[in-house]
């Protein structure tokens, strides 16, 4: 898929201090209360806890278009998290992702929902 019809997708690792590991899942559950109830262009939006490893969180994210995730970074619940998030981390690692082949949602290969 090329274009605004692609699906946008990111991976994140966060590495949270040690005492701030309550706070960081708190804000993001407040989060992702927003996104599920505000976001229908977010297809998913995934918090994983890595197994020994117990203060790093990776998210998987997947939007249906670069709209959408724009859509996603303008929320209120988004730049909330964004404004609270840095107090809370010692590290943060980005990768945004292109498509190459897999099976995603219908609605990331039709378009078939709004932003």
């Amino acid at each position: 898929m090329t274009g605004n019809a692609a699906p946008f997708a990111l991976v994140v690792r966060f590495t949270v201090r040690p005492e701030a590991v309550a706070a960081f899942d708190d804000l993001v559950a407040d989060t992702a209360a927003g996104i599920r109830e505000r976001e229908p262009g977010t297809l998913i939006y995934a918090c994983h806890r890595v197994q020994g490893q117990p203060r790093q969180r990776v998210f998987y994210e997947l939007y249906r278009n670069q709209a959408a995730f724009d859509a996603h970074e303008a929320s209120e619940h988004t730049r909330r998290f964004l404004a609270e998030r840095g107090a809370l981390l010692e590290s943060t690692e980005v990768d945004f992702l292109d498509l190459a082949d897999g099976k995603t949602p219908v609605t990331a290969r039709t378009g078939g929902l709004d932003a």
